[in-house]
């Protein structure tokens, strides 16, 4: 190993990608509650279990019912 390393060409980040990006979304208070209260459940953080949820709709290509 080198004593110095000259890093003066160096690029910042020139590998770094962000796996995750973060974004501001609106929900109904009872659609967030829900989802605090079963993340709180099983130990992990609420954004987490909604990026979960969203991931598994994504991956069973579901399809979006707009009428109530």
């Amino acid at each position: 190993m080198k004593k110095e390393y000259n890093f003066s060409k160096g690029i910042r980040g020139k590998f770094y990608r962000p796996r995750k990006i973060q974004k501001t979304i609106r929900l109904d208070q009872d659609v967030l509650q829900f989802y605090q209260r079963m993340a709180a459940a099983n130990g992990i953080p609420y954004q987490s279990l909604i990026n979960l949820t969203l991931r598994k709709f994504l991956a069973e290509k579901g399809e979006l019912v707009l009428k109530p």
